[in-house]
């Protein structure tokens, strides 16, 4: 890539960094490998949590969280997403682009946790353990943070600060862990959703002090390369990505759940551990995805290569992790006890390869999203995601747990093929590169 990212940038630490072309997969990697790490400590948490709480709780619980996530994942604006495209030219205006989201996301995310809590026996009575006088509170200020958490990653990602990502995970997930075990005692049951809640706090404060310490002021001295799109996010483009990343989320966030009121809690429980096994898979794709945002903000002249790049070298990682996770799907389950390898290894074993035709649709979603092509990008996810919810709610009552692993899997397929055939709707194939924004130097400091 002679002609694509090789000029040097600052990075966010101030210090001279590798060359620019080498950071599409530098920090897919170190992206990839954290979400193997927070896989792993996520699947020791799930696994500690299974024996040291009944199923009836742990299905509660997870519904709970995932409740949690759903909300956090609607209040946050989809600020991630909009931060990752615009914070790597952000310069000096990054804290004050950042603070603002912040504020938006945990105000939004309060006034929606708090409706859903008034609703619950409605909308979820298997939840009504969030009335108690403590969870209540808990769970509206665990999903602000919880935004806040989401966000942060972003930030991160934006500003190539990778390595931390992997720090404030992996502080999340420990602390998580041994506050599982010691709330089992005092707590057995909402143990699991308060050391989520404790988590977060800690997580979000230690990123947040080296955010607003460390990174913030150093990118303000960053130099960026001429080539690089330093438009500015607009209402239009947050609205829009907020409408895509919806669809998304909801098919998602909201499975657990529906298997809750369909299912009861026991299968509910066998459902998530097993869906959270598989989906690790989705996430290798997200963060793949995820650097090839930022790498096409700084050089929108390269996406067809870094498309490329991506599709073959996650495509090698993914199959190997498919093949993995299919034959293994009893013993990886097994660690959560006998009932949840003999209930979801099926479910595992179609989520796994539901991710292999899943990396076309995020390369195809990320290049929409370098490209600011919002109608595109609005039309894949309201595509797979309807068809996916469509044959999950359809499968569910004939096949089980595994009719949602099902419907994933076909629904993925074909969206795929369609986009690979139709590649020219996404990728700039013989027209010119996408637009830059005006081409300025930010002056550079000694950091």
């Amino acid at each position: 890539m002679s002609s694509g990212l090789g000029r040097r940038l600052r990075g966010a630490d101030g210090a001279a960094g590798p060359q620019s072309k080498d950071q599409l997969l530098r920090n897919g990697h170190v992206l990839t490998f954290n979400s193997v790490l927070t896989a792993a400590l996520g699947a020791g948490y799930w696994a500690f949590a299974a024996r040291n709480y009944d199923a009836d709780t742990v299905g509660r619980n997870y519904s709970a969280v995932s409740a949690m996530m759903l909300l956090a994942g609607v209040g946050q604006l989809n600020l991630t997403n909009v931060l990752l495209r615009f914070v790597p030219t952000a310069a000096g205006r990054t804290r004050r682009l950042v603070t603002r989201a912040y504020l938006a996301a945990c105000a939004t995310t309060v006034l929606l946790a708090g409706a859903f809590l008034l609703l619950q026996p409605v909308l979820s009575p298997g939840l009504h353990f969030l009335h108690d006088p403590l969870l209540g509170p808990c769970f509206v200020l665990a999903s602000a943070a919880y935004a806040v958490f989401v966000i942060q990653d972003g930030v991160l990602t934006g500003l190539r600060r990778t390595d931390w990502v992997v720090l404030e995970n992996a502080v999340f997930s420990v602390v998580k862990i041994v506050l599982v075990g010691v709330l089992a005692v005092v707590l057995p049951s909402s143990g699991i959703l308060l050391s989520w809640t404790i988590a977060i706090a800690v997580a979000v404060t230690l990123t947040n002090g080296f955010l607003y310490t460390r990174a913030f002021p150093r990118h303000a001295m960053t130099a960026l390369d001429e080539r690089a799109d330093v438009s500015r996010p607009t209402g239009g483009y947050i609205m829009a990505d907020y409408v895509a990343a919806l669809f998304w989320l909801g098919a998602t966030a909201l499975l657990p759940v529906l298997v809750l009121n369909r299912l009861g809690p026991d299968q509910a429980a066998y459902f998530s551990l097993a869906w959270l096994a598989g989906f690790s898979l989705y996430q290798l794709n997200a963060s793949m995805g995820e650097s090839l945002i930022v790498e096409a903000a700084n050089d929108p002249a390269q996406l067809v290569k870094q498309c490329h790049k991506v599709l073959r070298h996650t495509g090698m990682l993914l199959t190997a992790g498919t093949v993995v996770l299919c034959a293994a799907a009893p013993l990886v389950l097994r660690v959560f006890g006998a009932d949840y390898a003999r209930n979801g290894a099926g479910l595992l074993r179609l989520v796994a390869l539901s991710a292999l035709p899943n990396l076309v649709v995020i390369i195809a979603v990320s290049a929409c999203r370098a490209q600011r092509r919002l109608r595109m990008l609005m039309g894949i996810l309201a595509l797979v995601c309807s068809l996916s919810t469509a044959l999950s709610l359809v499968l569910l009552p004939v096949l089980g747990i595994e009719g949602v692993g099902a419907g994933w899997l076909i629904a993925q397929t074909t969206v795929a093929l369609w986009l690979w055939w139709q590649k020219r709707l996404w990728l700039p194939v013989g027209r010119s590169a996408p637009r830059t924004g005006r081409r300025r130097r930010v002056t550079t400091g000694d950091g």
